[in-house]
């Protein structure tokens, strides 16, 4: 009979099970045993060299016949089962903690980015993207040294903790980007009629330094490129070309002038252009039905003029025959004469050929054949209605004081009415008492709320500039702009934003009176404001029915 043994010599059995334990087994007698699974038991060093014989070795089990018993397998107990859970859980909590430090800081900056409407920075790679949203993290992921095997997740997670990049609203339209929407203006900065330009402007800077100081427009921030055309129309073709193709404006906003607006004008509609809030009363802009693209905040000449005529006639108690126009000698001046005439008809008057024109010519303050038309008059003028610029204005009233003493003189409002004033109150308070400006914004020296809005506007951006006319109507057509920018939403072009003036209605700002735009109404405001000058230069305001 073979050893059963010898074949088992290096099994795995005679290598751990203790030989006195083996002893034992073998003298039992061969019986179903009863076997209880424990936890295996590692021999101690001195079990294994000195209590271990093999069957070779001479030892005690010479000549005896030896059962061995079948390897018994290793089990575990539940002890060592939670163990090894504990260590698995404990792992997996590190593991955890180490993701959540690391990609906390960047998700708070990704949301505190979208929440003030910047920009998340943009990496020209992933890994460039991941490096930059590391450098913001602090504390365990920037000390943490990753395991190997994080090491080799390192693609996955850039993948994963990198904030998804956002996407462009709008690039496509012309002046217009994530960050920025552009406008031009094209008006005087040099020559006789330099004021108007500077402080149509300085009113739209105003009210775009308000809306990018609360955020912008829906992030995006609103900038004003001003050229200057001298209020010569010979120069506008090039400017509006510069501003178009040059500069690449989304708009155009503040036009000066009317003689200039006639070549703005068919500029823009040709391209499909905004042309907003032009410093002009002339019906070139005013059309039935109006133009798609041209929207205009103020009153017209013709609703000045008829105001002021009105005021004259029935009020003051002059004949309409009584009543000449003072008016610079191109479109601005024959749209104020044109609005007169219409008037005084109304009145039951006589018609433009009755009605005693006095004309100069555009950037000179030459008024000598003015007065000489005035002094050769056969009829008595008791009021001169002027259409002109400022200095042009405060020349004829310095020739024509003395000549006249009881003259009445008024003025629309594209005459510049804080430039006038100073003017004559150069000359003398005999030169400002009396003279009358209609208005198309409240007076400057009131305290409604849009006036005091527009002052505090101006002592905070631009102090030390005086409060102004025509820096007040570039201020308010400017913020109704920007409301209608902002009802219009991200996705902005020219069309969608036509469409949101057209539906802008009853918006109160504080004038005194609403702002409404329609289909077929793209004047905002209606309203006339009378004002009078007194001894000490400034304006008093009239009741003009």
């Amino acid at each position: 009979m073979s050893d059963p043994t010898s074949n088992d010599e290096n099994s795995e059995h005679q290598m751990y099970a203790p030989w006195k334990l083996q002893q034992e087994q073998t003298r039992l007698p061969a019986a179903p045993q009863l076997r209880i699974d424990s936890p295996p038991v590692s021999p101690s060093r001195t079990q294994l060299q000195g209590d271990w014989r093999s069957p070779s070795s001479g030892g005690g089990l010479e000549n005896e016949t030896v059962s061995q018993p079948l390897p018994q397998r290793r089990s575990y107990s539940a002890l060592t089962l939670f163990a090894w859970l504990a260590i698995v859980a404990s792992c997996t909590a590190i593991l955890i903690m180490v993701i959540a430090a690391t990609t906390k800081p960047l998700w708070q900056d990704s949301g505190r980015q979208r929440d003030t409407g910047s920009e998340i920075p943009q990496a020209s790679t992933l890994s460039d993207r991941f490096v930059l949203d590391k450098t913001a993290a602090t504390g365990v992921a920037e000390t943490a040294a990753p395991s190997e095997a994080q090491h080799s997740s390192v693609p996955a997670q850039q993948a994963r903790l990198a904030p998804p990049e956002q996407k462009s609203i709008n690039t496509s339209v012309r002046g217009v980007t994530d960050k920025e929407i552009l406008f031009g203006i094209s008006a005087p900065f040099s020559g006789p009629a330099k004021e108007l330009g500077q402080n149509m402007k300085l009113g739209i800077d105003a009210a775009f330094s308000v809306a990018n100081t609360n955020g912008g427009v829906l992030g995006r921030q609103l900038r004003l490129i001003a050229v200057d055309d001298g209020y010569e129309p010979t120069r506008t073709a090039e400017t509006m070309k510069q501003l178009y193709e040059q500069d690449r404006v989304f708009g155009i906003v503040g036009d000066v002038g009317t003689p200039t607006a006639a070549v703005a004008l068919p500029y823009a509609l040709d391209r499909r252009m905004l042309f907003y809030g032009a410093f002009t009363g002339a019906n070139l802009l005013r059309r039935d039905p109006p133009d798609r693209y041209v929207f205009n905040y103020r009153a017209g000449y013709a609703e000045e003029t008829d105001a002021v005529v009105r005021y004259l006639v029935k009020v003051r108690r002059l004949k309409p025959e009584q009543i000449a126009v003072f008016a610079q000698q191109d479109s601005y001046g024959d749209a104020g004469f044109a609005g007169v005439t219409k008037a005084i008809r109304s009145l039951g008057g006589g018609d433009d050929s009755t009605i005693l024109r006095l004309n100069y010519k555009r950037n000179t303050v030459d008024v000598d054949e003015a007065v000489a038309q005035l002094q050769r008059s056969r009829i008595t003028i008791k009021a001169v209605i002027m259409v002109p610029t400022y200095r042009a204005a405060a020349r004829f009233i310095e020739k024509t004081r003395d000549l006249y003493p009881s003259m009445i003189y008024t003025s629309v409002s594209f005459v510049g009415s804080t430039a006038l004033a100073s003017e004559l109150m150069l000359l003398g308070k005999k030169y400002a008492q009396g003279v009358i400006v209609t208005q198309v914004v409240p007076a400057v020296d009131g305290h409604s709320s849009v006036v005091l809005d527009y002052k505090s506007a101006l002592s905070k951006y631009f102090p030390g500039e005086p409060p102004d006319y025509v820096s007040l109507e570039g201020y308010v057509a400017s913020s109704i702009l920007v409301e209608a920018l902002k009802r219009n939403g991200p996705q902005l072009d020219t069309e969608r934003l036509v469409d949101t003036f057209e539906n802008l209605h009853d918006f109160d700002m504080g004038l005194g009176t609403p702002v409404t735009f329609g289909r077929s109404e793209h004047q905002g405001v209606h309203k006339v404001w009378g004002t009078e000058l007194d001894a000490t230069g400034h304006y008093q305001p009239i009741d003009l029915q």
